[in-house]
């Protein structure tokens, strides 16, 4: 064969792949109708199509219900369940508490609500708090009208509208009917389900009494029964394995299923309510699949949860979920606003990628608040774009004068899960308050990896043969983050 002819045939390899391919697509696409009809076995096929698609898209709409049940349900089986009960992680959060993002550089405190046993509660929230209070399916709830003049939604403390001198804030049920008091601060929760998240910061990681002892002033009690209440009880969440994630397998269909029995039919999710009918998923039903279709249900939720990963590190303008710096590798997470919400349609692509990874929205993690809220920068690629991996080195720099009134941190995640790294350190972090090394020029230089970078360097361990991903956290970013005139640099591979 002559050297042209080698060439020519090089030539036609090379742009065979170039070439639309055949695709399980295309079969499903051209199956062949007989006099008019689909045959038996088509039949079959396209009804488990159908099923395997819907069961997908369920899936991923649930995702924010999931992501809050997982924790709800993870929760009450160690810690006990009920409004008077409200666990505090007292020596912070480490990595044997299983639950999605979570901040060790603070204290924390999970409650979770149910208004359709309870009825209306009122939670006395003492001063100096900053909390959050979200609906079930992870949208802050909105006060009944203005509020000195402004509606409120989610935030707590000083964000809130008790500006962190504390308050009563009274919860209703979606469906509550009777008199509103006077007195509160009166929100209208959209599911019978709410949830309480507390936060308190610390300036000394050796003395967090202070804090805790703010979140132990918290009273909830059913409203007009404060003397017959149940008496609140805060046990100590720190250090407790606790799997609090939620189900990335069929298991997940068995939980939406608990939801939607237990919860209040909101209108606007009827359609998907229909779609999860067609799984049989029905308030007032049993769920009871046979096995031949717990086998697609759980090839389905297996394949959902791994479009969510995809959807959280492949950041998108059509999304709505971007980068923060056109010249880094930063998401921003948040389309805008905290309930991932247009003029006439909802980002529901943004919305599954943060419910992968993460839980709780409110207006001061999603606008722009100088001093007030926070602000989270992810990454889980290096600056070549490579993800990241436990068994390399890195190093990640952050120019002087950091823009965050309050603290910053930079903590290391498990991108399985979510949750954080067990890297066998304390902590799988680091904050302003550990006092991080500086270099002469005021720059702070985190490196990462599985093994010890030297003296006098900053070190997150990962590990190997595990993949990571990073946030950093500004609480109370000043004017120097949103001008852009700060940004910190990507993660670098360590030769």
């Amino acid at each position: 064969m002559t050297r042209m002819a080698i060439g020519a045939l090089l030539a036609l390899a090379l742009a065979a792949p170039a070439q639309a391919q055949p695709s399980r697509y295309d079969g499903l696409a051209t199956l062949p109708y007989d006099a008019g009809y689909m045959s038996k076995q088509d039949t079959r096929l396209l009804l488990d199509e159908l099923a395997f698609q819907r069961a997908v898209q369920t899936y991923l709409w649930a995702q924010p219900v999931l992501n809050m049940y997982g924790m709800k349900e993870g929760s009450e089986k160690i810690f006990g369940k009920g409004y008077n009960i409200l666990p505090i992680f007292k020596q912070r959060l480490n990595a044997k508490t299983l639950i999605t993002t979570p901040n060790s550089d603070v204290i924390y405190a999970l409650g979770f609500l149910d208004l359709k046993e309870d009825g209306p509660l009122v939670i006395e929230v003492p001063p100096g708090l900053q909390g959050i209070l979200d609906d079930f399916f992870q949208r802050p709830i909105e006060s009944i009208g203005p509020i000195s003049g402004k509606t409120w939604s989610g935030d707590v403390g000083l964000p809130g509208p008790d500006r962190g001198k504390g308050g009563k804030y009274l919860i209703l049920p979606p469906d509550y009917k009777g008199q509103i008091p006077p007195g509160h601060f009166t929100y209208r929760s959209r599911t019978y389900g709410v949830f309480v998240f507390w936060r308190a910061f610390f300036t000394d990681p050796k003395k967090l009494e202070e804090p805790v002892r703010v979140m132990e002033q918290t009273r909830i009690y059913p409203l007009g029964k404060k003397d017959t209440a149940k008496k609140m009880q805060f046990p100590d969440a720190s250090g407790v394995p606790a799997n609090m994630l939620y189900p990335q397998d069929g298991t997940a269909f068995d939980m939406l299923a608990r939801f939607i029995d237990h919860e209040y039919v909101e209108p606007a999710d009827l359609e998907m309510r229909g779609m999860a009918a067609a799984l049989g998923i029905v308030k007032g039903q049993p769920f009871e699949p046979d096995e031949k279709f717990r086998i697609l249900l759980d090839k389905a939720a297996r394949t959902a949860s791994r479009i969510g990963h995809v959807i959280a590190y492949t950041p998108s303008s059509l999304l709505k979920t971007g980068l923060w710096y056109p010249d880094r590798h930063w998401i921003n997470a948040f389309p805008g606003n905290p309930n991932f919400a247009a003029a006439s349609f909802n980002y529901l692509d943004s919305r599954t990628g943060f419910f992968t990874y993460a839980y709780s929205t409110s207006p001061g993690m999603a606008t722009t608040m100088e001093n007030v809220g926070a602000k989270y920068l992810s990454t889980f690629t290096d600056a070549d774009t490579d993800f990241l991996n436990g068994g390399r080195s890195y190093r990640l720099r952050l120019p002087a004068d950091i823009p965050a009134k309050i603290f910053w941190s930079a903590a290391v995640y498990d991108p399985l899960s979510g949750s954080g790294l067990d890297n066998g350190q304390p902590f799988p972090s680091l904050n302003t308050m550990d006092k991080p090394v500086q270099n002469a020029d005021g720059s702070t230089d985190i490196y990462f990896g599985p093994g010890f970078p030297g003296a006098g360097k900053n070190w997150l361990r990962t590990v190997p043969d595990k993949g990571f991903f990073v946030i950093f956290r500004l609480y109370g970013p000043t004017k120097a983050f949103y001008d852009k005139n700060w940004k910190p640099g990507d993660i670098e591979k360590v030769k």
